[in-house]
């Protein structure tokens, strides 16, 4: 093979393995946004931003977080909570573990795997 003809087999490989770990990677374009209501106080819901963090809110107590994608399935890491108090409210996603989202509907897990709550698509 000739040098130019190297480096441009070279190049091309190059790039084509680059553009593949850019898709391959945490695919946050897919679930990332808004899950749920996490500006409301009564109602649970998460944001799923692009760097892997995770904030919003169980429906009484500010949750803060961490995110990844493995396969279809997104693995949360322990949320950092405030300790309110309230009166009637199911805390059920400060629990969150996993989840997986078919269209517009996230369907969240607890560490055993039973399934806790399900969030909506916001944006």
């Amino acid at each position: 093979m000739t040098k130019p003809i190297a480096l441009l087999t070279f190049a091309a490989v190059t790039l084509a393995v680059g553009l593949a770990g850019c898709s391959a990677g945490t695919g946050s374009s897919d679930v990332s946004g808004v899950w749920g209501t996490p500006d409301a106080t009564d109602t649970p819901g998460l944001e799923l931003k692009a760097d892997q963090s995770a904030t919003g809110t169980d429906g009484c107590n500010r949750l803060v977080g961490t995110w990844s994608l493995t396969g279809d399935t997104i693995e949360f890491g322990t949320f950092a909570s405030t300790l309110m108090a309230c009166e009637g409210v199911d805390t059920w996603l400060g629990k969150a573990s996993t989840a997986t989202v078919d269209g517009s509907v996230m369907t969240v897990q607890d560490s055993d795997g039973a399934e806790i709550g399900t969030l909506d698509r916001a944006d």
